[in-house]
């Protein structure tokens, strides 16, 4: 059950930790599917954080076995194999999901082999440049919001960088589930973010979040301590025994015995690349309570700009990756 699958695939490499000028185009070979795996053809892809962090010789680049390795996690694209005649993946169907970089290939190239646990069904209303902007952020932000905050109805949650790529799910998930949800943005993403549920948004460029809130049951920091100590100070509006539910990776060390001397609780968050919660996340998109927003699109041959406009960290939304011609 296949349709015809080239020996050869364009694809952007790196050969070793560097800047965004470390990803070039090469020729490689399209990737053997195995086992439970599915090989997609992938129309477009997705740049995150992690991503560039990889890149630049941080994030999971210590778990990378061999160059030149291809990098990218989310995507959108066509089944091309399937594992067996009558999977319920068949040739042709649109999928999106993620690719466990780096113990596989990523989705920086024109084919990727994915275990078919981490794909879902492409949401109907979405293109595939909107659809691959999906996977990791709103799977990050269903995670912190859903499965670890366990936000509902009455609860005041702070999300820091509400118009980021997980920023902007967040605040819809905390809103969809009956929160009250307060947001950290520059003001031109304001009246976005209360279109998207959020019933309060702090410029931080004008005013010093805790001197606006306080009582919060829940803080989503999507920031850390890499930029003016967001989630220390973070700590001073959570009610007593609230929660903070740290996402980047190495982003405020301290977290633990800070928030236990603060009287709150707190933990990080790891994403798993789940394909029925992208089931759910897919539904939730094509009955209009959920949306993701590209900031920009540019082509795989352009990868290192999309990479450095991550890394200026202003992004509204996603920023996509067109792979097909």
């Amino acid at each position: 059950m296949a349709q015809d699958v080239p020996e050869i695939m364009r694809a952007m490499v790196i050969d070793a930790p560097g800047g965004p000028d470390a990803l070039r185009p090469a020729d490689v070979p399209v990737p053997l599917r195995v086992m439970s795996e599915a090989l997609v053809r992938i129309e477009a892809a997705a740049v995150n954080p992690i991503d560039a962090k990889t890149r630049a010789g941080g994030g999971v680049s210590a778990a990378i076995q061999r160059y030149p390795a291809i990098l990218g996690h989310d995507f959108s694209g066509v089944v091309v194999e399937t594992p067996y005649a009558e999977h319920p993946l068949q040739p042709g169907d649109e999928v999106y999901g993620m690719a466990t970089v780096p113990r596989v290939s990523g989705s920086y190239a024109e084919y990727a082999a994915i275990p078919t646990l981490n794909l879902a069904r492409k949401p109907a209303a979405l293109s595939h440049i909107e659809a691959a902007g999906v996977p990791l952020a709103a799977l990050t932000a269903w995670g912190a919001v859903v499965d670890v905050a366990k936000v509902h109805e009455g609860q005041r949650i702070l999300i820091h960088a509400g118009a980021g790529g997980v920023g902007h799910f967040a605040v819809q998930l905390a809103a969809y589930f009956g929160g009250y949800v307060i947001t950290t943005a520059s003001e031109r993403n304001a009246d976005w973010l209360r279109s998207l549920g959020a019933a309060e948004v702090i410029d931080y460029r004008a005013t010093r979040f805790e001197d606006a809130v306080d009582g919060v049951d829940v803080v989503i920091d999507l920031i850390g301590n890499v930029k003016d100590d967001t989630g220390t100070r973070s700590l001073s509006v959570l009610r007593r025994d609230g929660l903070i539910v740290n996402v980047p990776s190495s982003s405020w060390p301290t977290m633990g015995p800070e928030a236990e001397a603060a009287g709150v609780r707190s933990t990080g968050f790891k994403l798993a690349a789940d394909g029925s919660t992208l089931a759910t996340i897919a539904r939730l998109i094509d009955s209009g309570d959920l949306s993701v927003r590209i900031d920009e699109v540019f082509p795989l041959e352009k990868l290192p700009d999309a990479h450095r406009k991550i890394e200026d960290g202003h992004t509204a939304g996603k920023i996509a990756i067109a792979i097909a011609p």
